[in-house]
């Protein structure tokens, strides 16, 4: 046996894992054939300017759909976003992207049940070639202004305001002093989740390892009873509260005293993942910590929180119990809730990348477990429709909340920083508009200690907030999301990339503001750095305003509401002069443009959109003549 080291480039080893993901997602021969969905049909593929678009029609009880592109070398390959934990998208229209200018592809799409459930039947390819020529004259014509119209007096719907859910690292933090780089942990947490209250409107945060033993929760006497002691957990949520926000209490991880192996942990903070030893001490525990939350805060306050059950127990690295066992946990969690005041609400399953829903479903039709709300996670993608799950199991109506969402799982990744993020979050937010309650994106800051505590300010952290809650460009695509008004109004947008690439919102506040809200974004996190051929400019026309009103913009890109533009890459933290200056700069863009006069109807406003970028046009409530 040769001693000598073996190495496997990226490229390879993303090879590797795109056809293991492939084979996963296409090979039927485990799976239930009772969840064999049809092949989507009239599939279209449109080259563009960048980019290829794909349109099909929706298939029944479809959560989302797989699309498959073989390129010009000839393999066939699932299109993956650039690593996204779940390859199939919710809903059509797709833009394809990263793709090499005069190349031909070929496209085929599947309809599935579920991140977790495979294509049984595909569509017919369809293909496209992409303009332009490789080589030497790579450029593209540049595409023409996109056009959209808004009607401010016609109001189509109401805002949901999914965001306001965030998700948070544990609230121990809130306990914390200095992180040894001068920074005060609970100081900078504390108000990161006081402007996650003001600024966006969040109501309720999710976070890790309530029963994680640096709590004290639970502990065995020497005659083997447990003693319980709920004093950290009061002082948090009492805190919590005081910052105008309830929390979803994941009910995690073990305690010491209660586990089966202690040894099982994850986390430079050594959260322990094991089963209990004892699963009726298990309940009684959440009962008690149930009961006792009831008597200090009113069952009136702690109904309006939530019970979610485990972490991500499909992955090994959160639960080392089986799947059985998970779902013997989350009824033994749900009936201790439950037997403390049936009002109060519980649910799960809490995994990673989509999956579970299915079998949580099944299983609460079968057992009579109550489910009160239903939850999941995914990065890098646009969540699924879980609405097909529920139905199959007589549980239609049953929210859903993303209690975890983001541009990307990888800790460290290039994306988090970057702008990429700002159009990705506006695009979920809107994708999910009347079939989801909640989407959190995780997380509020970047006081975030997973793998450790933050080694740099700028380290691509999970946080929308840095440490020192600078606000990063994705943080504003949030602001601007939570600073629209109620009354969404019918908008029309065409031309190359609408609706794919560049997508829009149009909504009036209660005193007549007027805000559209436009965005240029890709799925594809390979494009993190932007692609020129994918920006574009739209012309928005925007009639029904009446009276004069002032026009303002606000911008969100690589040099606008940017606080990472022009840092020097070199300085792991700055002395206090750099902070004063990334202080004075941690604004959102705003320029005011020339008012629209009194009595005139219409207004048009032309805007350079870069992807990614975000740009919203705000028309002033109207004023008196």
């Amino acid at each position: 046996m040769s001693t000598e080291p073996t190495t496997t480039s990226a490229a390879d080893a993303r090879a590797d894992w795109e056809r293991r993901i492939y084979r996963r997602l296409t090979d039927t021969s485990s799976a239930d054939p009772a969840l064999a969905l049809p092949a989507p049909s009239d599939v279209r593929a449109t080259p563009g300017t960048g980019h290829v678009r794909l349109d099909w029609h929706r298939v029944d009880d479809a959560a989302g759909y797989l699309v498959e592109r073989t390129g010009p070398d000839g393999e066939a390959r699932l299109v993956q976003h650039g690593g996204a934990d779940v390859a199939a998208v919710p809903s059509p229209p797709f833009a394809d992207t990263g793709l090499e200018p005069g190349a031909t592809y070929s496209y085929r799409v599947a309809a599935v049940a579920g991140a977790d459930h495979p294509a049984w039947h595909w569509s017919e390819p369809v293909v496209a070639a992409m303009p332009g020529t490789t080589g030497a004259g790579r450029d593209e014509a540049r595409p023409e202004a996109l056009e959209l119209t808004v009607d401010a007096a016609a109001v189509t719907g109401t805002l949901d305001r999914v965001w306001h859910m965030v998700g948070s690292e544990r609230l121990t933090q809130l306990r914390f002093g200095d992180d040894g780089h001068g920074n005060d942990i609970g100081t900078e947490f504390a108000e990161a989740l006081r402007v996650a209250a003001t600024d966006l409107g969040v109501t309720h945060v999710r976070a890790h390892a309530i029963l994680h033993d640096d709590n004290h929760v639970v502990v065995r006497a020497e005659d083997g009873t447990l003693r319980l002691d709920f004093s950290a957990v009061d002082a948090i949520y009492d805190q919590l509260l005081g910052l105008g926000l309830r929390p979803v209490v994941e009910l995690s991880f073990m305690p010491a005293a209660l586990a089966r192996d202690p040894g099982q942990t994850v986390f430079e903070y050594g959260a322990i993942i094991s089963p209990p030893s004892d699963w009726a001490e298990w309940r009684s525990t959440v009962e008690a910590l149930v009961r006792h939350l009831v008597d200090r805060y009113g069952v009136d306050e702690v109904e309006r929180w939530a019970f979610e059950v485990w972490n991500e127990p499909n992955l090994e690295v959160f639960w080392s119990g089986t799947r059985d066992e998970y779902l013997r946990l989350y009824d033994e969690s749900a009936a201790a809730v439950k037997a403390v005041d049936a009002r109060l609400r519980v649910g799960g399953p809490s995994t990673a990348a989509g999956e579970w829903v299915e079998t949580l479903a099944a299983h609460a039709e079968d057992s009579g477990a109550p489910l009160d709300f239903v939850t999941s996670h995914t990065y890098g993608n646009l969540p699924l429709d879980t609405r097909p799950s529920l139905r199959r199991h007589g549980l239609d109506g049953v929210p859903t909340w993303w209690t975890e969402w983001g541009v990307g799982s990888t800790h460290f990744g290039p994306v988090h920083d970057a702008v990429l993020g700002a159009p990705f979050a506006l695009s979920g937010y809107q994708e999910v508009q009347g079939r989801m309650e909640a989407v959190a994106y995780w997380v509020i800051s970047d006081h975030f200690e997973e793998l450790g505590r933050p080694p740099a300010l700028f380290h691509d952290g999970f946080g929308l907030l840095t440490v020192g809650n600078l606000r990063k460009p994705r943080y504003w695509a949030v602001h601007l999301a939570a600073h629209q008004g109620d009354q969404v109004l019918a908008a029309e947008l065409t031309g190359d990339g609408a609706g794919t690439l560049v997508h829009a919102w149009a909504t009036r506040h209660d005193d007549g503001t007027v805000d559209v809200l436009l965005w240029n974004g890709t799925l594809n996190a390979a494009l993190v750095g932007g692609d020129p051929r994918l920006d574009r400019t739209v012309r928005a026309r925007v009639r029904g305003l009446g009276g004069g009103r002032t026009v303002n913009v606000a911008r969100v890109d690589a040099h606008h509401s940017n606080i990472l533009d022009g840092y020097p890459a070199d300085i792991p933290w700055p002395d206090p002069e750099l902070w004063a200056r990334l202080r004075e700069r941690d604004h959102l863009d705003l320029e005011e443009l020339a008012p629209v006069p009194a009595g005139t109807d219409e207004a048009e406003v032309v805007v350079h959109l870069p992807m990614p970028g975000v740009v919203r046009i705000r028309f002033g409530a109207p004023r008196a003549v």
